[in-house]
């Protein structure tokens, strides 16, 4: 069903990411690692799971990084090897620099016959130095395997200081690019923003819009809040002072999320942008990884009862 709602352009599709464990563990480690995941995954009523490719991103910005950087596996051998059990799409992400034209093209060209996706990632600043751009990387997709349905990385706050966003997600949709998902999203003014030049850039030019999944990650403790701005993740002070100072981080960080989630939704169906929603745990801790399922569970009960009530109106 996941390559017939992306072609259709539907609203409400609904996945969870996470990242693959550390390429440092033992086999029996990460053995250990899959098979928990698997029996947490397994009970989620999701139309893909994400599988992120993670890059150092120290070019980026100049503060010291909150968790130190190690190479994960990568996501294609960990959802190939370890999580065959899960009989859902994967949808595994690519950090397109980090590779050359060989390696990225004999990844396209593997399993040729089998339906598979993929988000294509950029590198995380213009410093970082890479082997391969992102619009080669469209390229050879649609040359080797037109059995890979790929899609980009939004980031409706760099809408907030460029204005051009919605032209960046049009350029890659023109390149190939057929869903979007957003990094984790806590400002919903910039993400209304950006859905508002996007329907109307969209709707003056006749250019059918494609889905555009927001990103949700619980907040459970300061240290992760320190580690998502370091991501980059725009936190209004508001949000960021309620936070702080609640008695409950994890609790008030999943309302909020949740209400934020809503009014985008709200705002996405009443002009028909088909918006969906990705939930992820930024953290490894035990209770924000829980949250951040029964997070899906509550985002798939709001999205039954709004696409349903979109339908009857």
């Amino acid at each position: 069903m996941l390559k017939e709602k992306i072609i259709n352009r539907m609203p409400g599709i609904l996945t969870y990411g996470m990242t693959p464990p550390k390429a440092t563990n033992l086999p029996e480690k990460i053995a250990e690692i899959s098979q928990k995941q698997c029996e947490r995954i397994k009970g989620l009523d999701i139309d893909a799971l994400i599988l992120y490719d993670v890059q150092e991103e120290a070019d980026r910005i100049e503060h010291e990084r909150p968790f130190p950087f190690l190479p994960t596996i990568d996501p294609t051998t960990y959802s190939d090897v370890y999580l065959n059990q899960l009989l859902i799409p994967k949808i595994n992400y690519r950090c397109v620099g980090k590779y050359t034209e060989t390696q990225l093209v004999d990844w396209i060209k593997a399993d040729e016959d089998q339906e598979r996706f993929s988000v294509f990632v950029g590198g995380s600043s213009s410093k970082q130095e890479v082997k391969l751009d992102l619009t080669e990387a469209y390229k050879l997709s649609k040359q080797f395997n037109r059995n890979l349905t790929f899609g980009g990385v939004v980031i409706p706050e760099r809408h907030m200081m460029k204005n051009d966003e919605h032209i960046r997600v049009v350029n890659k949709m023109k390149n190939g690019c057929n869903f979007f998902v957003s990094q984790a999203t806590y400002n919903v003014e910039a993400s209304k923003n950006f859905l508002s030049d996007y329907f109307y850039y969209c709707t003056n030019y006749g250019i059918e819009m494609v889905p555009i999944l927001f990103n949700l990650a619980p907040c459970g403790s300061p240290k992760t809040l320190e580690f998502m701005k370091w991501l980059g993740i725009s936190i209004p002070k508001w949000l960021e002072n309620d936070l702080i100072n609640s008695n409950d981080v994890l609790d008030k960080s999943i309302r909020l999320s949740q209400k934020i989630f809503e009014e985008i939704l709200d705002f996405g169906l009443e002009k028909g942008i088909p918006v969906g929603c990705s939930v992820e745990s930024v953290s490894t801790r035990k209770v924000e990884i829980e949250a951040s399922l029964q997070l899906v569970k509550d985002i798939k009960s709001t999205l039954d009862k709004r696409l349903k009530l979109a339908v009857v109106n």
